[in-house]
């Protein structure tokens, strides 16, 4: 049964030509091993790798899931500090590289998926906000998350493409807590993915970040160089990647890479 571990926190479909031609078969050399796999996912893939977690529990006998998921450069901390991880999936190639030069890797990151960036705000948009341009307004309470976290640097990343500055009320810990903000009605807006806004359903809406000066999110994912369950942790990455892996992904947002 899959458990998550520590802090759980969970619009671009993609063809089924595409899905095709990104995944392959699990477990290319025919082997899935068996036990529990731990899986450490960026906040933004709760939900899809919760049920990638129990999709692949079905699949294959005698295999179990655990996810942990925070934002990429607290996970990636814990990895390389000695916390047991057989999976990691970042929202960034930063935090991705900062295993490979700590623990490391057994094999090469894989992108699996991306995505894109939108302004969440409450729902009904009172302030009626429209576009980045409003977010410089002092009277628009604004949050993000801290630069070593994958969505603070990115929203730092559109306002340097769109030319302004934005002085936020505060600093979250992960995206997560910038969607919580919002919908709890203690922010007026934050910048989250595209997924997330997605995710919140009838709690918050969106607004478009034109593409021009918009982020285009690559998700890598790889099997830390001291994990504990390599065979299970590798079939578990053919599997994201797998056509079952990628039309999961799909459900709730994602493009393929």
């Amino acid at each position: 049964m899959l458990r998550l571990l520590g802090r759980s926190v969970a619009p671009l479909l993609v063809a089924g030509s595409l899905l095709a031609s990104c995944g392959g078969d699990v477990g290319s050399t025919g082997e899935v091993g068996s036990g529990e796999v731990i899986v450490f996912a960026t906040a933004s893939l709760t939900e899809p790798f919760t049920e990638l977690g129990e999709a692949f529990e079905r699949e294959f006998d005698g295999v179990s899931v655990r996810l942990n998921s925070a934002a990429s450069s607290e996970l990636v901390t814990q990895i390389n500090e000695g916390a047991p991880a057989d999976v990691f999936a970042s929202a960034d190639l930063v935090n991705m590289d900062r295993l490979s030069g700590g623990i490391g890797t057994l094999d090469d990151p894989r992108v699996f998926a991306t995505n894109l960036l939108q302004i969440i705000v409450e729902v009904g948009n009172p302030l009626g906000i429209a576009g980045l341009d409003d977010l410089v307004d002092p009277d628009v309470l604004f949050v993000t998350a801290a630069p070593e976290v994958p969505i603070g640097r990115y929203t730092l990343e559109v306002f340097e493409n769109a030319g302004i500055e934005v002085t936020p009320r505060s600093l979250e810990q992960s995206v997560r807590g910038v969607v919580s903000k919002v919908v709890l009605g203690e922010a007026d807006a934050g910048i989250v993915y595209a997924t997330d806004v997605l995710a919140a359903g009838t709690d918050a809406d969106g607004v478009e970040i034109p593409l021009d000066v918009n982020v285009v999110v690559s998700y890598p994912i790889a099997v830390p160089a001291d994990a504990s369950n390599v065979v299970t942790a590798e079939a578990f990455v053919d599997f994201v990647v797998s056509d079952v892996g990628q039309e999961i992904l799909a459900s709730y947002g994602f493009s393929a890479p």
